[in-house]
């Protein structure tokens, strides 16, 4: 195999990271590769506050470097991805004799106003909680507030938008797929992968990409052949959803007494979002799941700030996920950086692997384009950083233009419930046009599954976004799952069952 025919790339890791370098690499003119062992945001990815924020309490760990930088990407994600990326304001209620006085929040507010480059996002301001609506669900304790900028993502789609888009740009993507072995043979490396079905293949590549999240250690073990790697601290962080807590379309940030933050974050219109905990983890990331004692800490920090309590029983869904933060020492998980760590490893002559430690949501274009730097050192450059300027799939319309766009949907397509035509566009943005391409009415949308799920959007997502289960659909490319019955998902299953075999045989 010669270099000339070989990818430039082989990626490893279907996450946010893998996906965003695959696809800055693909537009600058590298061949790529990517393959995932699971579906696209199966990881961590899709376990996240799903916010886009500078990390207002990273301020107290002086990660001042992270912070900026998150700062800035927060305008350049939003006019990047307006469908599922938009801008979200934060209440900070104050208590007497708090963890951080007053005087403190506020200090850190200005930071974070005026070192992030802010253009779109209005600045903090102060909020009366005895007049202002937001106090309103709030015990009466609470009289004062901040109030303040960031995003929010619909996370799981923004990973699969940089796969789309990367397959888009030339890169073969390959979900399903795990690398079962990886060796280097002079100045490429061969590559063995099984798919879903058990096919195996071989593939070459000049350089390799380990962006395996918290399996990043295990790759290198594996491919290396060192033993007692240990690169990265996994985090736990457990999220609980409960019945809307709150009609205000702002968000929460709760302090609580252990120094740690909470978020109180309205989800999906009928729900409230509440999380995070951050504990240290040490079994096998497939398997994390909330503990007792991270939904009763969850439930007793909120009801700190509720009039209303947050009982267990109020809990209508729940969800966790493995961090893998950098290790740099720290003594407690909730202070571990959340910085990104780059490194290549090669010796002359030697196909070279790049391996990626750590990020986060917001900083991903930033880390692809930092990742594109050593690739270029390794292997030779290739195009110029393009991304910043860029749409994801779906995303080419002014940042804040989604009501018009729903209304120009529900013009097209007078049958649409609000809700459904809301939700399509918040999920596909300018392309829910053509996903509904051909339906006159609701007849012409298929079979309905429960929700606003109907049968043309489950082929969308079979033949567009390499869905295959009906996780794939409820709980990462839409969610869906909240609003299906156990019924409904059966009857959707069975489907996928018929739809994915024919695609296979087509």
């Amino acid at each position: 195999m010669s270099n000339e025919e070989a990818h430039d790339l082989f990626v490893i890791g279907g996450g946010i990271n893998g996906c965003g370098i695959a696809r800055d690499a693909a537009g600058r003119g590298y061949r790529v590769a990517l393959a995932e062992m699971n579906d696209f945001a199966s990881g961590t990815s899709s376990a996240a506050t799903k916010l886009i924020h500078g990390g207002l309490r990273y301020l107290e760990h002086y990660e001042f470097r992270l912070v900026r930088e998150a700062l800035m990407e927060r305008e350049v994600l939003w006019s990047m991805a307006p469908h599922i990326i938009w801008p979200l304001r934060f209440v900070l209620p104050l208590q007497k004799g708090g963890l951080r006085p007053a005087w403190l929040v506020r200090l850190g507010l200005f930071l974070y106003d005026h070192l992030g480059g802010r253009k779109l996002l209005p600045p903090t301001s102060n909020v009366d909680l005895k007049r202002d609506p937001a106090g309103k669900p709030l015990k009466p304790m609470f009289t004062r507030a901040f109030e303040y900028s960031d995003g929010w993502v619909d996370d799981a789609r923004l990973v699969v938008l940089n796969a789309r888009d990367a397959a888009s740009r030339g890169a073969l993507i390959l979900n399903r797929t795990q690398v079962v072995s990886a060796r280097r043979e002079g100045s490429l490396w061969r590559i063995e992968t099984r798919d879903v079905d058990g096919q195996r293949a071989v593939h070459w590549s000049r350089m390799l990409v380990n962006a395996a999240g918290p399996w990043v250690d295990n790759v290198i073990a594996g491919v290396l052949g060192r033993n007692n790697v240990h690169n990265v601290r996994l985090v736990q962080g457990s999220h609980i959803v409960v019945k809307r807590k709150f009609t205000d379309p702002r968000a929460y940030f709760f302090q609580n007494p252990d120094g740690r933050i909470i978020f109180a974050i309205p989800y999906e219109q009928d729900f409230t979002l509440i999380g995070t905990t951050d504990r240290d983890y040490t079994g096998d990331p497939r398997k994390v799941e909330i503990s007792g004692d991270e939904i009763a800490y969850l439930c007793d920090a909120a009801s700190e700030y509720f009039a209303e309590p947050v009982k267990p029983e109020d809990i209508v869904w729940t969800y966790s996920g493995v961090r893998p933060l950098f290790d740099d020492g720290a003594s407690k998980a909730q202070e571990a950086t959340r910085d990104y760590v780059l490194k290549v490893e090669a010796e002359e002559g030697q196909a070279p692997i790049l391996n990626v430690f750590g990020g986060k949501l917001t900083t991903y274009r930033r880390l692809a384009e930092s990742a594109l730097e050593k690739i270029g050192e390794a292997i030779g450059v290739r195009g110029r950083p393009w991304t910043a300027g860029s749409h994801l799939p779906g995303g080419d319309f002014a940042a804040g233009g989604q009501e018009s766009l729903v209304a120009s949907l529900r013009a097209r397509h007078p049958f649409l419930d609000p809700r459904h035509a809301e939700r399509l566009i918040r999920c596909y943005g300018s392309d829910a046009t053509a996903l509904l391409s051909g339906a006159t009415d609701v007849a012409g949308l298929g079979r309905h599954f429960g929700g606003t799920l109907y049968e043309v959007e489950v082929r969308w997502l079979i033949e567009r976004e390499w869905a295959l289960t009906a996780a794939d659909i409820l709980w990462r490319r839409t969610k869906q799952g909240l609003y299906l019955t156990s019924e409904d998902v059966a009857k959707l299953e069975d489907y996928l069952e018929g739809a994915v075999d024919r695609l296979k045989a087509g």
